[in-house]
């Protein structure tokens, strides 16, 4: 783990460090994923079926790239009840969460007396990539195909990488199929962002991409941006901890070593506080709680890399570093949490107080734990059911609301220099 302080000369060169660090742009890796994504567009279903023989371990055919009904129904019968219980909760919450999240069509009338407004239409086939690979997040099915469903996406495509034999783990597809996709594929890394932004033979393609990933995924989105519609940039898990001498140090300890977990060895985790004494015991009970871990060695190469215990001067200081750092999660354990959160403008979620582990935003509060990192949430926010929605707005004018605006109009168009457009609409009225 680094430490870094205030009182160090070369504060703030570290802490400029720490918002460089992010994989969502490193140029191997964006190199790398050009390539597939590339050979994708190029081979289609080809590279598609070589790719997962080389990174899932699976010899399959174009014909065994989707998972069949019949595979479905067979997860549903075995599901046990706990799993059953588990995820009707969760589900019962996000899609509860994402109904007061959609955008109505509302309509009204302008100054010049006509009729505008917006109308809010849902995609009609989205594609959602769910990771599979070291950890299948059965989690991320919920917290992003049932936002699509409650906003009436009628074809919601699922792309998730299989095992050596060909297989998606079972509460992945219970849970997607509860959730309601329409289509599961077994394809995974960012040759399944460019296979829904380009289609191929066997995936028809898509209007939009959601879904978090690792590093190669979030790089694929990032140079398909465009060609298809994506929703934000969720890479590898962040957690940053804000916290003043009234935190526990093992509540804090354990939130921050449970994002370490997840895998891809590019997870960041952060620990502000202006206690000297809290950064001390927080660093203690990592030590102690680590090896404890199931996947202990998956969260050492976290914190061998990408672990920072941050002392600021002040709480002032912290609030400050925590809008910088954009972190994807940010717990607030500190004696007035409300007060403090409503100054932090850039992290994707925020949890409040002791007793708001991220671990409930990862599975059953209701937002979707679909969140930018990497610095992202500068400028995106976290998945919303509203962005599975496709807005129009709308214009209707009468003659008299038209007679009203030609004024304005034809003295735009005239410093505009676009005489036909002025034209337009006085043809209307002196045909």
């Amino acid at each position: 783990m680094k430490i870094i302080r205030f009182a160090e000369p070369e504060f703030e060169q570290l802490l400029t460090e720490q918002t460089r660090a992010s994989s969502l742009f490193d140029p191997g890796i964006e190199a790398q994923t050009r390539a597939i994504v590339d050979d994708v567009a190029a081979r289609g279903d080809a590279a598609l079926l070589e790719y997962t023989r080389r990174f899932d371990g699976a010899a399959l055919t174009a014909g065994q790239l989707a998972v069949t009904k019949a595979e479905w129904m067979q997860v549903a019968l075995e599901a046990d009840a706990t799993l059953r219980s588990a995820i009707a909760d969760a589900h019962r919450n996000i899609a509860w969460f994402s109904r007061r999240s959609l955008r109505r069509n509302w309509t009204a009338k302008n100054a010049h007396g006509a009729v505008v407004g917006e109308k809010f239409d849902p995609f009609q086939r989205v594609g959602i990539y769910i990771p599979g690979g070291a950890a299948p997040l059965v989690s991320t099915a919920l917290m992003t195909i049932t936002l699509a469903r409650v906003a009436g996406c009628p074809e919601i495509v699922v792309c998730t990488p299989c095992n050596a034999r060909g297989e998606v783990n079972a509460g992945l597809l219970f849970a997607a199929r509860t959730a309601g996709a329409t289509e599961v594929y077994r394809v995974g890394g960012a040759q399944a962002v460019a296979a829904m932004a380009y289609g191929t033979a066997t995936i028809r393609g898509v209007q939009k991409v959601f879904g978090p990933g690792n590093a190669y995924v979030v790089a694929a989105k990032r140079l398909l941006f465009g060609r298809v519609a994506v929703d934000l940039l969720p890479g590898p898990s962040e957690v940053l901890v804000l916290a003043d001498h009234t935190a526990h140090p093992p509540f804090a300890a354990a939130d921050l070593l449970a994002q370490a977990e997840h895998g891809s060895g590019h997870e960041r985790i952060w620990l502000v506080t202006p206690s000297a004494r809290l950064l001390r015991a927080v660093g203690a009970e990592i030590r102690r709680q680590w090896p404890r871990l199931g996947r202990r060695a998956l969260v050492e190469r976290v914190l061998d890399a990408h672990a920072c215990l941050i002392q600021v001067k002040s709480m002032d200081q912290g609030v400050e570093v925590v809008n910088r750092l954009a972190p994807e999660h940010c717990e607030i354990m500190t004696r007035q949490p409300r007060v403090l959160a409503a100054r932090i403008r850039t992290a994707g979620a925020i949890f409040l107080g002791r007793w708001s582990p991220t671990a409930l935003g990862d599975y059953v509060a209701g937002p979707s734990h679909t969140l930018p990192t990497g610095g992202a949430g500068a400028a995106f926010a976290g998945l919303t059911a509203d962005q599975f929605q496709r807005r129009t707005s709308v214009v209707g004018y009468g003659r008299a609301a038209l007679r009203k605006a030609m004024k304005p109009l034809q003295a735009l168009a005239a410093v505009e220099g676009l005489d036909a457009h002025g034209r337009s609409a006085s043809i209307r009225l002196n045909p």
